[in-house]
């Protein structure tokens, strides 16, 4: 009986696996070259357990600063790109083409020494694109596994709402488990493993929208804006204008990003802080002007978010103020409303939504500690 093969540096070479056998989880490595698709083995002396919570303070503000003195997108989505990535989610970025979607990718990519994959979706894609195929060598009668594009440690979705929606759905397990299935065998991804999908807002031609069990999948969602006159008349004089990563340097490796998760994991989240985050999200659920509201997976992400940028800031718990500054990224894409059209026309949008909500939930008189 044919058997199937791990092929490729991205999931080890060598071994045999039966069709029925688990493959085990793929160890991220060092990678200077961000475009790489390996994820070679990890460094046994970070382990992300000896990651105290000021070292990992101090390695993500190093990462943020570096993304910011080369990134003309300003400091904010940055901030949020890498809290998500922190956090342990996936960012979806709903903006016009040209601002940098990619490019802030793979500069993340390059100062945690991490893999990068781009895909550009297209409609005629199909999921085994995405997956990778099992080919049968007919020298050794063995299937032999080539990975595809999901096989990185940041993996760059481009106009991921171009592809059908089966293929929409191949991304399903991969963003939620970690993990993709092909042929009957289940194949780790690399850890950490970050998303990063974008889709333009004023191009609906030849589009598929992305349905609700996709969308809640990505923890956040923002735009990078257009970059200020200053910032983008700075771009064209620099020596680094055409190629702007060019002047990037690692700051750490994926080693340090899965010991942040573990501190950010750690902070402490109070129990009226809690509340409030679950008083906001069950304030969009019964609404007139909303059809389906945030679901508690939405309370999970806005409260491991909240922990992330409490880390970022320095802080061992989580502040209210944690909370109102994520929730509109973490909980206005979630939100489906009755009539897209009519909500557009009358001004009524999932952002307005929840700042409605945050201007009339009451926020908790306590410290968070």
């Amino acid at each position: 009986m044919p058997e199937h093969t791990e092929g490729l540096q991205n999931i080890g070479v060598g071994r045999t696996v039966s069709s029925a056998q688990p493959v085990q989880p793929a160890q991220p490595g060092r990678h200077v070259a961000p475009a790489s698709a390996s994820s070679g083995q990890a460094s046994e002396s970070a382990s992300p357990l000896a990651w105290d919570a000021a070292q990992a303070t101090a390695t993500v503000g190093a990462v943020i600063d570096a993304l910011s003195d080369v990134l003309s997108c300003g400091r904010e989505p940055i901030e949020l790109a890498v809290t998500t990535l922190v956090a342990g989610g996936h960012l979806l970025l709903e903006d016009v083409p040209g601002v940098g979607k990619t490019t802030l990718a793979r500069a993340l990519g390059t100062v945690i020494q991490g893999s990068v994959r781009r895909v550009q979706f297209t409609p005629d894609m199909l999921p085994s694109d995405l997956t990778g195929v099992s080919i049968y060598d007919q020298s050794t009668q063995r299937f032999n596994f080539h990975p595809g594009p999901l096989f990185a440690n940041i993996v760059v979705a481009d106009e991921i709402n171009r592809a059908n929606p089966k293929t929409q759905s191949a991304m399903l397990e991969a963003m939620a488990e970690g993990q993709i299935s092909v042929d009957g065998v289940t194949y780790r991804l690399p850890e950490p493993y970050f998303v990063v999908a974008t889709q333009n807002p004023i191009e609906l031609e030849g589009t598929f929208p992305l349905p609700e069990a996709q969308l809640d999948r990505f923890m956040t969602c923002t735009s990078l804006g257009y970059p200020s006159a200053q910032a983008e008349a700075a771009t064209l004089t620099s020596a680094y204008s055409k190629r702007p990563l060019d002047q990037l340097r690692p700051v750490c490796d994926v080693n340090a990003i899965a010991g942040a998760r573990v501190a950010a994991d750690h902070v402490h989240l109070s129990e009226p802080v809690a509340n409030y985050i679950v008083s906001i999200t069950t304030a969009t659920r019964g609404r007139a002007d909303v059809r389906y509201g945030a679901s508690p997976r939405a309370s999970l992400f806005l409260a491991a978010m909240a922990k992330s940028r409490a880390l970022v800031s320095g802080r061992s718990f989580v502040l209210a103020d944690d909370v109102r500054s994520l929730a509109v990224p973490v909980l206005a894409h979630r939100l489906v409303l009755p009539d897209a059209a009519f909500g557009a026309a009358a001004g009524v949008t999932g952002r307005s939504i929840v700042e409605d909500i945050l201007h009339h939930v009451p926020v908790p008189r306590v410290d968070g500690r």
